[in-house]
């Protein structure tokens, strides 16, 4: 469990790193290590650019100017009764000129089409698609409003501008002059075609309306004969008028009829006071005739307030109740003279003292005041019965009138729209029928089509382009590529990748010429023809290998290491060079040294060697007898031998982890100062942990540019848990 967890930290240790993007510092090594693909695809787009340059032809424009007039039949529109907005008789579906309809219809197929039949004569491959451009392209035609004003008060004005691009300058100006006579006679079409139409509908509105007036006056007419009224409104104000009237009338009615009841009372009490006076007062009240008198009076004066309201006083009417009030009240007059028992007096007012035994101490006076109070307060009461009648029957009368109001308010403006629509159809007619002769339509030529002017080919934009957008290009596929690529570039990516000790970093191996005047073909060996020693004597990164070497005899100087084994993580990487390079840098320091070359599947020692692959280790593990093992072993420098790996086993991974594998390295422990195992690939196989699990400790090499950090991370997981001292990087560049 402990070694597991230590695996887990390990692991995330060494993978932390993959998750940063590509570094902004190294981009300099990164374009140097993708030069090839920065400059394949910036050449790519160079020499594309420079083509469509090669190819590119001038290009002409040719452009007129037409007007559209927003405000086509002027003075046939009226206001439409149902909604109470501008409405366009020529037109049932009027709406005010949509500029966008206009430009589609400018670029609509059929009119192009129409242009295309002119030109044909001259132009005989000419099409629409010529003209209109193909689906997904740029069209050659263009139509597009022009703006008008300046800076903030900018807006699209009634004018369209139509252009048209093309290689050749006379078929641009041939191509606006078609479509121009196109829009020409199809405007004339059209206009004739819309008064027609307009004219039409005029025409089948008319009768219609004219039914509709006529329906609506006799409405009008039977609701004044029905109710007996002209205009309701009017009439309920007066009405109003005169309710307010007589209020105020019944008002002043009223506080005259207190204050003669008041007289009358303090008078009653006057003649109370007095035996004689109560005596007249007692008589009066007594007599038939006299209070007959009164009722007659008081009927008199209903009547004269009722036809005071209706009449004024000059009225017949009016005179004659005033009269015959006057005779009533002579009648009455000379009913008391009677009734006081003095014949002979027809004039309260003149009597003085009757007769002596029943008129003594009589105050006529008061007698007079009396009967001018009765008959002042019969008047009043009759003219306040008369006025509360009159405003009944006025609230009465107003009652009805919100409903009547209503259905007039509904019926006469019926009549007044139908009545005005019907003027304006008839103005509408007539204007029509002036239009329709005249001629005329609202799309104006402002400026004909000119000669084709040059807008240049377009090379020097496309080669700068081309120039400006390759390298671009270039780079970002070269940061693209970098991002998605595992492989590793450098000695310190390898370091910082496995968290390991560097003990070394080895520059590439360059290929050693053979001497002058001998022949060798493009495929031999490096070494061919020389002496072993003197090829080792010739490696040129000694130095770099006497350094690694130091360095590795430093981490465990009280007991060196007697045996290594060198090991990489795929095929290729050069564990064979860098075990020969670590055996001369032993040498060099008086060691004896066996290199021991493991890989039992795939050798290559002898090969780089030209030493005989006929015997070696594999034979030597599988022979159990006593026989003296340096019969396999091979000198290649007076304190460098070599154990090849020998002819190639059945079953490599028995005999490598057999006992007899155990007891030969410590024999040649025994034997020499330095035992350097060049061991097979990690990955792949088990060969290399059983060989490295025999020794004192492990080398990984890591050859940039060939190892993926993949690669490296699970090889050095693998043998994490053996005595990994360090790695080595090998054909670093630079």
């Amino acid at each position: 469990m402990v070694v597991e967890s230590s695996l887990e930290q390990r692991q995330l240790t060494i993978t932390a790193p993959q998750q940063g993007v590509v570094d902004i510092k190294g981009l300099g090594k990164i374009l140097m290590r993708r030069c090839a693909l920065v400059v394949g695809i910036s050449s790519a787009v160079i020499v594309g650019g420079a083509f469509l340059a090669y190819q590119a032809k001038t290009t002409y424009q040719s452009s007129m100017q037409i007007m559209v007039s927003s405000n086509l039949y002027e003075g046939v529109r009226s206001l439409n009764p149902q909604t109470g907005t501008d409405r366009d008789f020529t037109d049932p579906n009027f709406q005010v000129v949509d500029y966008t309809a206009q430009e589609q219809l400018m670029l609509s197929t059929r009119l192009i089409g129409r242009a295309v039949d002119l030109l044909s004569d001259k132009y005989p491959k000419i099409d629409v698609e010529d003209i209109k451009g193909k689906k997904g392209k740029s069209s050659p035609l263009k139509v597009s409003r022009v703006e008008g004003g300046s800076g903030v008060n900018k807006v699209l004005s009634q004018v369209f501008e139509i252009s048209y691009k093309g290689k050749n300058p006379e078929k641009v100006q041939d191509v606006l002059e078609a479509l121009q006579k196109v829009y020409q006679n199809y405007n004339i079409e059209q206009q004739q075609e819309r008064l027609t139409k307009g004219l039409s509908f005029v025409n089948s509105r008319l009768p219609k309306v004219r039914q509709e007036v006529i329906k609506s006056e006799k409405n009008l007419e039977k609701f004044r004969r029905q109710h007996k009224l002209l205009d309701p409104e009017a009439e309920s104000k007066i009405l109003l008028e005169s309710l307010a009237k007589n209020q105020q009338q019944l008002e002043a009615t009223l506080a005259q009829l207190k204050d003669v009841q008041a007289r009358y009372i303090n008078l009653e009490k006057k003649l109370a006071s007095s035996p004689s006076n109560a005596l007249v007062s007692s008589r009066l009240s007594e007599s038939t005739r006299y209070q007959t008198l009164l009722n007659e009076i008081q009927k008199t004066e209903l009547a004269l307030a009722q036809e005071r309201l209706r009449y004024t006083e000059g009225s017949p009417q009016v005179k004659e109740l005033r009269e015959r009030r006057q005779n009533q009240m002579s009648l009455l007059e000379q009913e008391v003279g009677r009734t006081l028992g003095d014949k002979n007096i027809s004039n309260l007012g003149n009597a003085k003292i009757l007769t002596k035994g029943q008129m003594a101490g009589v105050d006529l006076k008061l007698v007079e005041e009396l009967v001018e109070l009765q008959t002042q307060y019969l008047g009043l009461s009759a003219n306040e019965q008369s006025l509360k009648k009159s405003a009944a029957k006025t609230r009465q009368e107003l009652s009805r009138y919100p409903t009547l109001i209503a259905q007039y308010n509904r019926l006469l403006p019926e009549v007044e729209t139908n009545r005005k629509t019907l003027e304006q159809l008839l103005q509408a007619q007539q204007s029509l029928g002036l239009k329709i002769a005249q001629g005329g339509f609202d799309w104006q030529i402002l400026e004909e089509p000119q000669k084709g002017i040059s807008l240049g080919s377009g090379r020097l934009f496309l080669l700068l382009s081309a120039i400006l957008i390759g390298p671009i290009l270039g780079i970002a596929a070269a940061l693209i590529r970098e991002q998605f690529n595992d492989t590793i570039y450098s000695g310190e990516e390898v370091k910082k990748l496995t968290n390991l000790r560097l003990l070394g970093t080895l520059p590439k191996i360059p290929l050693i010429s053979p001497p002058k005047g001998i022949f060798s073909l493009p495929f031999s060996s490096p070494y061919r023809d020389r002496k072993i020693s003197d090829t080792l004597a010739l490696m040129p990164f000694h130095e770099t290998l006497d350094m690694t070497f130091q360095n590795i005899q430093i981490l465990k100087s009280s007991l060196p290491y007697q045996s290594l084994t060198i090991a990489s993580s795929v095929v290729g990487e050069g564990t064979s060079t860098v075990t020969m390079g670590l055996a001369h840098s032993a040498a060099r320091m008086h060691k004896r040294v066996l290199i021991i070359d493991a890989n039992l599947r795939e050798p290559c020692l002898h090969q780089v060697l030209q030493l005989s692959n006929d015997w070696g280790l594999s034979l030597l593990l599988l022979d159990e007898s006593n026989t003296n093992r340096n019969n396999y072993i091979q000198p290649i420098h007076p304190s460098i031998d070599i154990l090849t790996a020998g002819p190639k086993p059945e079953d490599s991974v028995k005999i490598l982890s057999s006992t007899r594998m155990k007891e030969l390295i410590h024999s040649f422990e025994e034997s020499y100062d330095l035992v350097l195992i060049d061991a097979p690939p990690i990955l792949g196989t088990v060969d290399s942990r059983i060989v490295a699990s025999l020794c004192d400790g492990i080398i990984l090499v890591a050859r940039p540019g060939k190892v993926t950090r993949t690669q490296l991370i699970q090889s050095t997981d693998i043998i994490s848990t053996l005595n990994l001292i360090g790695i080595i990087a090998n054909e670093v560049k630079g």
